[in-house]
């Protein structure tokens, strides 16, 4: 089955009526081109390179011995029957490691750190967690030992949700945590709250849950350690986003020197933040390498994928709004409540999910007063980890869902209301009450274009024909705003312990005029290979062919953030744009002294340096190369020794933003929920690759309608994970997607070098918000709507039910 088909409009297009659709930012040679993506031709013929690929003599294969139980106190852990079963090398549990532990913390009195042991020792707090590993000749014979490993459980009580966890009788995840709760933020407060809310023509309130949800990447995380005696290295192979913060974890955890661990990323096989934290079993699979000398390799199957790996996006938010007679939102209060799970993950810690949704939830409106509380609650569940989007998805759910309901008290257009209390052009640079700075943004103009398009589609006509034809039918909109590109000055505020933000490129030209990219990022399918030599290709007068990209090796690079939060065009692709620029400034020198002429009149283009205004005096690059390294004795010596230069960058962040709009059909027999139409305006700067654009957008998309309408993780009141197969937890397929409008616009951005704004995210955040309120649209009829996602079709049928029978339809759903 084909995959949902995407319809892009480009700069240029226009309206029936002839006005301009789209405004467009100038572009260079090679950036703005919808390039084939390189890595595409080894990937789709079966060439590339993952961790499962990878093999070496003496091959030993880890499989894990994990917690039946949710809540559990280890009594005892018999390896014996293990060791004695054919093909294994080693066992080992906590006690044989010397309880090695991850730590991740932040520097602030109201978070509480949670040490996550490689290997659980006297407690396990999760169903699935670790308590030993078996090292065997293969992955067979090492599961088959796993099962012969004994241990002695004494079951506890489970804590399996955020009602339970924060009630007084409620058992302690970790000893000593009141209330379970891990850290507690009163992000911002306004004393004119109390009375502003009393004094208001208009108020609305909710309460907004979110599923927890599983990544799913295809391919699982994946680790291959070996011991290095010619170097002295631990050399590990790991399916991550972060080498770098890899090494780190593993130095930290087994008392390394960082010079010791070298970490390779080959290809990965997506993330989606799953893999831009540490797991313990990576560092325990290094573990074993280093106890054995002998390389180990393990990779994560489906079952561990779903119940041991990291989740993401469970949340609870209590909100108020207040509204004048104008609909002006005149104050915003928030409660926030996010379910992590037993354990910090390394090294961003259980509170990145409330410090954001606390800090970003006014979005793109202006609110003049605001308080938030985030909170990080503690369950015996499997940890969290920052899946994409982090908390934004649900800011944007509650932030358009309180629009809705406003509109609706006040008998405004809905759009109307949005455009009255959205930031405006004019207002750029605008601060808001949370004190972030947005820089220039299309807001008004997406949610003006996004109107015109669905209007102009017949989008309103095909909803009546829906609903004429005994379907149940509507239409919802999304904005939102993107944050990206987080450099120090913005990570520095959550005062974590490891600060990420900047990241350094190399770029060096070869003797044959050839170039080689280093960077601290670390692509998973995003085509880093391509969008990154698009820009220096640009710099230097070459063709992208020309340059090749070397990324995810933490030997090459000091030290890198790696790839998340949308940050890698920004920060990465700027820090090359920086050093590609002086290795311009060094070509231009070197034609210069060749040609003699000054450096300021050489241009570099098609492969060549030429003398402005003179066709011919003009120099091959590769030549220029040649010399530059092989007779850099004809050069002054300033020009001597080569071709390259190293930089940094580090941005204080931009903001990308997009409107989103769907249209979903209900079936009245089913209650089944289909998406018919779906359009995407969104403003990411300057668009550096736009195919690669519309398959972020489309990838994002796609998980935001699941999160919407399919996923969702469960746990039984004893903390069993119900959700451990495909059968049960559900991915969504192109038969659940239909075609995508994606529409372009570009407000480059002044905060960084190539004008690019990330936007690797943006898809997830604004289409459960989109479909959610199309869903609303659609059963408003029926007078039932929704606060929480995902609405499955037993969802619908129960609240259509309680309509019809004068109950109470909606609610917060099986979350």
């Amino acid at each position: 089955m084909t995959g949902p088909a995407v319809h892009r409009s480009w700069p240029g297009a226009a309206l029936a009526d002839g006005r301009p659709e789209e405004r467009t930012a100038g572009r260079g040679q090679w950036v703005g081109r919808a390039m084939a993506r390189k890595e595409d031709p080894r990937m789709l013929r079966g060439r590339g390179r993952f961790v499962g690929d990878l093999t070496r003599a003496g091959l030993l294969h880890a499989a894990f011995v994990r917690s039946p139980f949710a809540s559990a106190v280890v009594c005892s852990v018999s390896t014996g029957p293990a060791l004695r079963a054919p093909g294994v090398a080693a066992a080992f549990t906590a006690a044989d490691l010397g309880d090695p532990f991850l730590l991740a913390t932040l520097e602030r009195d109201e978070f509480v750190p949670t040490p996550m042991p490689l290997l659980a020792g006297d407690r396990v707090r999760f169903a699935g967690e670790p308590v030993a590993v078996i090292v065997a000749d293969d992955a067979y014979l090492a599961e088959d030992a796993a099962e012969l490993v004994e241990v002695e459980w004494d079951p506890l009580p489970a804590v399996t949700g955020i009602s339970a966890a924060t009630g007084g009788a409620a058992p302690a995840v970790h000893e000593g945590v009141a209330g379970n709760c891990l850290v507690d933020l009163m992000m911002f407060d306004d004393e004119r709250l109390g009375e502003i809310f009393a004094s208001a023509p208009l108020t609305v309130s909710g309460v907004f849950t979110s599923a927890r949800l599983a990544a799913l990447p295809l391919e699982g995380r994946a680790c291959l350690a070996e011991w290095d005696d010619r170097d002295g290295q631990l050399v590990m192979h790991v399916s991550t986003q972060v080498p770098h913060q890899v090494r780190s974890a593993v130095a930290q955890a087994l008392g390394l020197p960082e010079r010791a661990v070298r970490v390779i990323a080959p290809d990965v096989g997506g993330g989606f933040g799953l893999k831009c934290v540490v797991g313990r079993e990576e560092v325990t699979v290094a573990a074993a390498a280093l106890r054995l000398r002998r390389p180990v390799r393990w990779v994560e199957d489906r079952q561990e994928n779903l119940t041991a790996s990291f989740h993401g996006h469970e949340q609870r938010y209590q909100v108020r709004a207040a509204f004048g007679a104008d609909g002006a939102i005149l104050a915003l209060d928030a409660d926030i409540e996010c379910d992590v799970g037993a354990y910090s993950a390394y090294p961003f810690t259980c509170a990145v999910e409330p410090l954001m949704a606390a800090s970003e939830l006014p979005g793109v409106y202006k609110v003049p007063a605001y308080r938030a509380r985030g909170r990080a609650i503690a369950t015996n569940k499997a940890p969290t980890a920052p899946y994409r989007g982090v908390s934004r998805p649900q800011i944007v759910l509650v932030m358009e869902r309180l629009m809705e309901k406003a509109a609706r008290a006040l008998g405004t257009d809905p759009l109307q209301l949005r455009r009255l209390n959205m930031i405006s052009p004019g207002e750029f640079p605008y601060t808001g009450v949370n004190g972030i700075t947005y820089d220039e943004g299309s807001y008004r103009e997406s949610l003006d274009l996004a109107e015109r398009r669905v209007a102009g589609s017949g989008w309103h006509a095909e909803r009546d024909a829906l609903r004429g034809a005994g379907m149940w039918a509507g239409i919802g909109y999304a904005c939102f705003s993107e944050r990206t590109g987080y450099g120090t000055p913005t990570m520095s505020l959550r005062r974590m312990r490891m600060t990420p933000g900047y990241d350094t490129a190399m770029v060096r030209m070869d003797p044959t005029g050839e170039v080689i990219v280093t960077t601290g990022t670390c692509g998973h399918g995003q085509g880093h290979e391509t969008t990154f030599a698009q820009i220096v290709a640009d710099r230097l007068g070459v063709h992208p062919d020309q340059v090749r990209l070397r990324q995810g090796d933490t030997d090459l690079v000091a030290y890198g953030w790696g790839t998340f939060a949308s940050r890698s065009i920004v920060i990465g692709g700027g820090a090359a744009a920086r050093a590609a620029d002086q290795v311009a400034d060094q070509l231009r020198q070197v034609a210069g002294a060749l040609l003699e002429a000054s450096a300021a009149d050489v241009e570099l283009r098609e492969g060549c340096a030429r003398i402005r205004g003179d066709r011919q005096a003009a120099i091959g690059l590769s030549e220029l190369a040649r010399v530059a390294y092989f007779q850099t004795h004809t050069l002054p010596e300033a020009l001597r020794y080569g071709l390259e230069a190293r930089a940094s960058f580090d941005p204080p962040g931009t903001f990308s933003n997009a409107c989103h709009a769907a249209m979903v059909a209900i079936d009245p027999g089913t209650c089944a929920i289909r998406l018919h139409r779906y359009l995407v305006v969104e403003d990411c700067g300057v668009v550096i690759n736009p195919l690669i654009v519309d398959g972020q957008v489309l990838g994002g998309v796609t998980q935001g309608v699941a999160a919407a309408l399919l996923e969702r993780i469960r746990y039984d009141d004893q903390g069993q994970p119900a959700s451990a197969t495909l059968m049960d937890y559900l991915p969504p397929t192109a038969a659940e997607m239909c075609p995508l409008d994606i529409v372009h616009l570009q407000t480059p951005s002044r905060l960084d070098d190539t004008g690019a704004k990330g936007m690797g995210e943006g898809g997830m955040i604004g289409a459960p918000a989109a479909v959610l309120n199309a869903v609303n649209d659609a059963l408003s009829p029926a007078g039932a709507e929704f606060d929480h996602i995902p609405v499955l079709a037993g969802d619908v049928c129960a609240a259509l039910a309680a309509a019809a029978t004068g109950g109470t339809p909606g609610g917060e759903g099986a979350a």
